[in-house]
């Protein structure tokens, strides 16, 4: 099994003392019958235009016929920042779902943690069209921001940074929640595998 998961610095775990970020625990947490290749292929401050532009491209480099590949795709908040509307970020992920179901490529979407509370309103709003999107084309979604916008642990991991990226136990809850949102059962393993 190879996944490929492509986003943002969330991605990579930028501001991990670890450096494991979300993806690296739940790597180590998963655990298939046969190997799991994780591949994150991040690009810092990427918006979903810039992604929906090289996916494709990139995973298929890494994706070969003899495996089960499997596309992660790990939203940010750089669309607010760039300044796209809502019907924007909506069409990049859907284009990005859509290539990905006629390729056959089995698809998980993590969406957009919080960040800057002047923010919050924003980012809501961005996390609820891209589960709708998701949701349409019953691909599983793991709603990032609802859980932990208030969360103090949450908020103190940023507030000890930049206020922007989560530190070590930051990481820690976003995978928790990924694990506990349907990953297992989308990789077709047993809920007791976490």
């Amino acid at each position: 099994m190879r996944l490929v998961v492509v986003g943002d610095e969330l991605a990579a775990g930028a501001g991990d003392p670890k450096g494991l970020g979300w993806v690296g625990r739940v790597a180590a947490r998963t655990h298939a019958p046969t190997a799991a290749t994780f591949l994150t292929l991040a690009v810092p401050g990427e918006t979903s235009t810039a992604l929906g532009a090289r996916w494709d491209e990139e995973a298929a480099r890494r994706f070969t016929a003899d495996t089960d590949n499997r596309l992660v795709v790990a939203l940010g908040r750089a669309d607010l920042a760039a300044g796209l509307s809502i019907a924007r970020s909506r069409l990049n992920l859907a284009n990005i779902l859509d290539v990905a179901e006629s390729r056959r490529i089995g698809t998980f979407v993590v969406g957009p943690p919080p960040g800057r509370p002047e923010d919050s309103d924003r980012i809501e709003d961005l996390s609820a069209a891209y589960a709708d999107v998701a949701t349409r084309r019953r691909i599983p979604y793991v709603d990032t921001f609802s859980p932990l916008v208030t969360h103090e642990q949450w908020l103190g991991d940023l507030a000890a940074g930049d206020g922007l990226l989560p530190g070590q136990a930051g990481y820690g809850m976003i995978a928790w929640l990924v694990l506990h949102t349907g990953w297992h059962a989308w990789l077709g393993l047993p809920d007791d595998a976490a």
